[in-house]
């Protein structure tokens, strides 16, 4: 029998004939993110495998927001796929010790029409996973229209609007060059309004 899920063990449960198990209720649990009243240190990360840009916001009580630090993770350019994940690696683990964020915004991965880049980006979206799951730090994966959305207003916003609002709603006179630190910040303002 073929299946096509994804099924819960309930359904799986039902479709073998057997009642499905009683669940008991059980309190919400509020993330993290909910949970924080005070000054939060927001993560955004550009996952890639040539570049991976971050940045780290503050998000004050009153929801003003402040760049604490930024940079691109940009290993040798002649290393292979294997080494250049190695360095992602081992400078984003160095990244998350330096600056201990409370929850990180991730993009997820778009496919559009090029197969090879989402590959590529799901190769450095499983590195900063993994890094972000080691620190034991939340992780929201955010769509890039809801990212642009959040940032501009709106979804089909251009990669020059994003960085020029990028630049107004942390209170600096450019944005943070290249464009892979400006995204990853961009995400870390979309996480902080959700927060």
């Amino acid at each position: 029998m073929a299946l096509n899920g994804p099924y819960t063990m309930d359904d799986l449960l039902r479709m073998t004939g057997h009642k499905p198990k009683r669940k008991q209720a059980r309190p919400a649990q509020q993330s993290k993110i909910e949970n924080r009243k005070s000054k939060m240190r927001l993560l955004g990360i550009d996952p890639g495998t040539r570049r991976v840009g971050w940045g780290v916001v503050e998000r004050a009580q009153d929801g003003a927001l402040k760049l604490l630090n930024c940079g691109c993770i940009a290993p040798a350019s002649k290393l292979g796929l294997k080494e250049r994940l190695r360095d992602i690696f081992a400078e984003l683990e160095q990244v998350l010790l330096r600056t201990r964020p409370h929850v990180a915004a991730l993009e997820e991965t778009f496919a559009g029409v090029n197969m090879k880049s989402a590959i590529a980006m799901g190769e450095g979206r499983g590195i900063a996973l993994l890094c972000l799951a080691r620190a034991g730090v939340e992780v929201l994966e955010l769509s890039p229209r809801s990212i642009k959305q959040a940032v501009t207003g709106s979804g089909a916003a251009g990669k020059a609007r994003v960085a020029a609002m990028v630049a107004a709603q942390l209170s600096l006179k450019e944005a943070p060059k290249p464009e892979d630190i400006t995204d990853a910040l961009a995400a870390a303002i979309a996480l902080a309004r959700r927060a």
